[in-house]
């Protein structure tokens, strides 16, 4: 958020259900490190206040950011969500290396530990404030504005529940306190997925009523809009078209819901440079983000996940498996014998997003040229801090603001936006729903266009000019056309984890090794490439599909919480 944040309410327990069966007061304290409830249900300024830090979320983890709180997702932070994929491997492991390995357990989620816990902290606080918010004197259109927030980022709670956990708790606008039963089965009963995404899609339909298509003030900028609502309600409809959802909305529901955010006319294609669109505030593209300030920065990106040769610590080094799958830039994979590819030369003529996302042994980078390759590579193990070295053969160049310094950043770096909804996204959702529904090349009604047309506007984008994808292809062609494209459009943006999920391709993707390569240098200046495995052990089972609710929540319900299949 472009504000600062004030300091939470209370101290909250950590989940919905963790809350100690001690209830006696031994001692009344009026606590001098919290905001009272009493002057949040008396002073406006400071409703506003805890209304805006409800965007943020409580800090459970180590390393969860770095100089603020989390928001929604992971986001910029040590260890990206992308490093529990096959989209790269975080070189310092910080807890990721369990999950790419198939070891987390209900006792030891690794960096995917604090999802439940936070959420329905979360919607606790949520439900808090939409309790209070009649009482308080303010106009009638600000509070309706105000209840419009509340509820989508209720919503965005509940949705990071469902896609990790499948079905949920649905507690309404419930305030648990510590004063509630705690046998109370309805603290415990899980929906079913169907009926959780039905509850969250009312929800946001009601949120997109009550918020103004614009943010027309600077203090507002990074909150909540119409665009946001119907932007989470087409995600969130996609997810329940899809295999994994087990029939919990349509295809034609979720082409539908991507349409609402086409038909506000109000986003488009950025036209700066895919690179300069994450480093850039309010462009054209961008439906909802988080924005930083000098005084409220993140994870500062370029040390974090810098070459070694630079004095960076490697961080979340991409994979082989995530380089092979960039096209040519005539469109054509790489396993195709007419692409023009060059396993001598693997990284020229490539889709030009390739060079945006992935520094890689050759690519130009600040002053100099990347040197991963050995003996004697700047940034291979064979350069300066070798400990940091890349164990993938890449650095990661998505995300990364060349006048930030690299070296010494604190706190003069790590202001880029996090995005959370971009309009390509959105183009995707109708694409992929629409091709579903109806085919590549049908209009649905009440859209201008096709999911092949839709496609090809993200491929037309100002430098990047990929060839527009032909009429004429079966549905499942499209299909993998539409996948693919979301696997480089998106990249590191934390779709990967839950497309491949729902997709219920999982078992495949997650399952090959998380591949590296090793660059040597030859006497005669050229390169040669050998595969290597970079991280051992990469496994994925059936029950990863959802991921296991923590043990301390099941204990916390007496066993009354059911805990996912398999775990």
């Amino acid at each position: 958020m472009k504000l600062k944040h004030i300091t939470p309410l209370f101290i909250l327990f950590g989940g919905m259900l963790g809350i100690t069966a001690c209830k006696k007061d031994f001692l009344t304290v009026e606590p001098t490190d919290r905001i009272a409830t009493s002057a949040i249900e008396a002073d406006t300024a400071v409703f506003e206040a805890y209304v805006t830090n409800r965007y943020i979320g409580t800090k459970l983890q180590d390393k969860e950011a770095d100089g603020t709180n989390p928001g929604f997702g992971r986001g910029f932070e040590y260890s990206m969500w992308s490093s529990l994929t096959d989209e790269s491997i975080y070189n310092n492991d910080d807890a990721t290396w369990l999950v790419q390995r198939g070891q987390l357990a209900p006792e030891n989620l690794g960096g995917a530990g604090v999802l439940w816990g936070r959420s329905y902290r979360g919607i606790r606080e949520c439900n808090y404030a939409l309790s209070i918010l009649s009482k308080l004197p303010m106009s009638a259109g600000h509070k309706t504005r105000i209840e419009g927030e509340l509820k989508f980022i209720r919503a965005f709670r509940y949705q990071d529940l469902i896609r990790n956990y499948g079905g949920v708790v649905l507690m309404g606008d419930k305030v648990t306190s510590l004063s509630d039963d705690l046998q109370d089965p309805s603290l415990y009963k899980r929906a079913t997925i169907k009926e959780s995404i039905a509850y969250v899609l009312a929800q946001l339909d009601d949120a997109a009523a009550k918020l103004p298509l614009n943010n027309d003030n600077s203090w507002l900028l990074g909150r909540a809009t119409k665009g946001a609502a119907l932007a989470l309600k087409s995600r969130l409809a996609l997810y329940a078209a899809s295999p994994l959802y087990e029939g919990a909305g349509t295809w034609a529901d979720a082409a539908t819901a991507a349409q609402a955010v086409i038909s506000l006319n109000k986003y488009g294609i950025y036209t700066g440079g895919y690179n300069n669109l994450f480093l850039v505030n309010e462009t054209n593209e961008t439906i909802f983000e988080r924005l930083y300030t000098k005084n409220d920065n993140h994870t500062h990106l370029e040390i974090a996940n810098g070459p070694n040769g630079y004095g960076g610590w490697a961080g979340n080094t991409p994979l082989q498996n995530l380089v092979d799958d960039y096209e040519m830039d005539n469109g054509k994979p790489i396993t195709d014998a007419t692409s023009g590819y060059d396993p001598s030369k693997p990284y020229e003529h490539r889709d030009p997003r390739f060079a945006a996302t992935v520094l890689y042994n050759g690519s130009f980078y600040r002053d100099r040229n990347i040197e991963t390759f050995t003996p004697g590579g700047k940034d291979s193990k064979d350069g300066a801090d070798n400990w940091n070295t890349t164990k993938t053969g890449y650095y990661l160049k998505k995300f990364m603001n060349d006048a930030y310094p690299l070296q010494n950043p604190w706190g003069n770096a790590g202001f880029q936006p996090w995005i959370y909804f971009r309009y390509a996204e959105i183009l995707l959702n109708f694409a992929e729903a629409a091709n579903e529904a109806y085919g590549p090349d049908a209009i649905p009604a009440g859209s201008t266009l096709s999911a092949r047309s839709a496609i090809n506007m993200i491929r037309a984008r100002p430098g990047i000019n990929m060839p527009a994808l032909a009429a004429g292809l079966s549905q499942s062609e499209m299909r993998d056309a539409i996948r693919y494209e979301r696997r480089v459009e998106l990249a590191f943006e934390e779709h990967r984890f839950y497309d491949v999920r729902r997709w219920k391709i999982a078992d495949v993707t997650e399952n090959k090794p998380a591949a590296g390569v090793i660059i040597t240098k030859n006497a005669d200046g050229s390169f040669s490439y050998t595969p290597k495995v970079a991280l051992d052990g990469r496994s994925f089972a059936t029950k990863h599909y959802w991921l296991p609710i923590p043990r301390t929540e099941i204990q916390a319900s007496g066993g009354q919480l059911q805990q996912n299949a398999g775990y």
